[in-house]
């Protein structure tokens, strides 16, 4: 199983996850290896600041169980290291970057897995459009990565609920703090669709004057 994912957040989520699984017996427990550098530094600056958690994840460090490694866990910070684990057949769980296959070591797995219908790969996080992502989820047969043409019979799965961005009644909570309203608003991020229909709700429940900027369109806030 490959999943690609984002170095800073989305890493040690699932980590805690499979954790979690392993502990309550719900999953069986496999091999689990995390490639990516940025990664293993982001993770093991999650475990060091206690004060930034909850309370369950402060009560497991309290107790001296490290939340974001299983049982069968190893970091593969090194090429040499990431370089053995593309030859090792044996069944497990990878962990690499980018998110949404864009770059990163993620791709030298997708180039080894993807054409073998006994692996999956698991999206957890938002696929932008034109991504390598998107277009896998998207169901073509095909995906060109570093300039090979590489066919795509692996099972393909995505997880929906592992979003870190907030969604529009977060947003819409946030924006009622304001202590004084915003002259005009712009949305910038997210697909057209999502994005004039978060649009709409801040209009409809503040008044606001919200814009949609268009690539490269200049805007004079004076």
């Amino acid at each position: 199983m490959i999943i690609p994912a984002f170095a800073v957040g989305r890493t040690q989520q699932v980590l805690y996850l499979i954790n979690e699984l392993e502990r309550e017996g719900r999953i069986p427990v496999l091999p689990v290896r995390v490639d990516s550098p940025m990664a293993i530094d982001a993770s093991e600056k999650y475990v060091r600041h206690h004060e930034d958690h909850d309370l369950e994840m402060q009560d497991l460090l309290n107790h001296h169980r490290n939340p974001l490694v299983t049982r069968n866990f190893q970091m593969c910070r090194s090429m040499k290291a990431s370089q053995e684990l593309l030859r090792d057949d044996q069944p497990m769980i990878i962990i690499s970057a980018s998110g949404m296959a864009t770059g990163g070591r993620v791709l030298h797995h997708l180039t080894t897995k993807l054409p073998d219908e006994r692996n999956t790969i698991v999206f957890v996080g938002f696929q932008a459009e034109g991504t390598r992502g998107r277009r896998i989820l998207e169901g073509e047969p095909t995906i060109k990565i570093h300039g090979e043409i590489v066919p795509v019979r692996a099972r393909i799965e995505k997880i929906n609920s592992l979003s870190a961005h907030a969604d529009y009644s977060e947003i819409l909570r946030w924006l009622k703090e304001l202590q004084s309203p915003p002259r005009r608003v712009f949305i910038v991020h997210g697909e057209p669709s999502a994005s004039q229909s978060l649009a709409d709700k801040i209009t409809e429940t503040f008044g606001w004057p919200v814009s949609l900027p268009s690539y490269l369109q200049r805007v004079d806030l004076d």
